[in-house]
């Protein structure tokens, strides 16, 4: 259903706002030097998105030069404080922040999330920073998730996530398969499973095994049951798609239910989802899965399904 009007729809400015917000709570100091986040993605309702679009090249280079100023700003502050305690000994002040090797990256983008309100912002950055000791060895990347819902602006929350060091460096783009220096040994189908399906999310490298003739596979929730929980950006729907079997043939089928999309081996799903007066109705269509099939979801994460039959 639609949302009403509302008073007050999210701004350029406040989108700005919350990005150099959430720029400054992301922020990782080091010995020698502070780490800021590099990547933004930033979610609004579609209304927002909308009413926005025309602009929102202008609105992603006013954010670059707030992230700019804001940077100068910080390290302003931080010599004066050097400056201040320069002769105190055993005292040290936080180190310069440093602007990211990239440059700032901006991507405004829609939250499918049900129960978004227009004003809504949700900011999700990101920031590559070295190993600590407890996550073993390679690279991590520090996410932090910033919301302002219904004006009120919440902490960031940060998560980490880890890279092998052999991982290239994240950018914008979609998620393309990395050239592993080793072949990968595919996961071995167990007793009783009529599929498997490899995928990397937030969480790191997992497999699961397909044992019943129907699943559903998304981010989940409240009010939304999946059997394969992913975690990933909003991009991908709380229930995305259903992976179903049929017992006659042993052949599968995927039923995409997401706001944007899925595709099977690069190719895109027809969305089985109509609105009818505001309202979502199911047409209950559906593609024909391969023995052997990539399938991305939203192009953001890909997931490796292999059936039984493909051995």
């Amino acid at each position: 259903m639609d949302h009403p009007a509302t008073a007050h729809p999210a701004t350029a400015r406040e989108i700005i706002f919350e990005i150099v917000r959430n720029m400054r709570e992301g922020l990782e100091p080091l010995l020698d030097s502070t780490l800021a986040p590099s990547i933004y993605h930033v979610y609004l309702h579609s209304q927002d998105m909308d009413r926005l679009r025309g602009i929102f090249p202008r609105i992603e280079a006013e954010a670059r030069r707030a992230l700019d100023a804001e940077l100068k700003k910080l390290n302003q502050a931080s010599l004066a404080e050097r400056l201040k305690v320069a002769s105190k000994i055993g005292r040290r002040s936080e180190p310069k922040v440093e602007a990211p090797e990239g440059g700032w990256q901006v991507r405004l983008l829609e939250n499918t999330d049900d129960g978004v309100e227009p004003g809504d912002i949700v900011i999700y950055s990101e920031l590559a920073m070295p190993a600590k000791p407890e996550f073993g060895a390679g690279s991590l990347t520090k996410r932090i998730a910033t919301r302002k819902l219904a004006g009120k602006e919440s902490p960031a929350a940060p998560s980490y996530d880890q890279k092998p060091a052999t991982a290239a460096t994240e950018t914008m783009a979609a998620p393309q398969p990395a050239a592993a220096t080793a072949p990968r040994v595919p996961a071995t189908l167990a007793d009783g499973s009529f599929a498997v399906i490899e995928y990397e999310d937030q969480g790191g490298r997992k497999v699961f095994q397909m044992t019943k003739e129907q699943i559903v596979v998304g981010r989940g929730g409240r009010d939304y049951w999946t059997d394969l929980q992913l975690d990933t950006l909003p991009d991908v729907s709380r229930e995305h798609f259903r992976l179903r079997r049929d017992a006659a043939t042993g052949k599968f089928f995927l039923k995409d239910l997401s706001r944007l999309g899925t595709t099977i081996n690069g190719e895109k799903v027809p969305s089985s989802i109509e609105l009818v007066e505001g309202e979502k109705r199911d047409r209950n269509v559906e593609a024909p899965v391969p023995e052997s099939a990539r399938i991305g979801l939203a192009d953001v994460l890909f997931l490796d399904f292999r059936s039984a039959a493909h051995g």
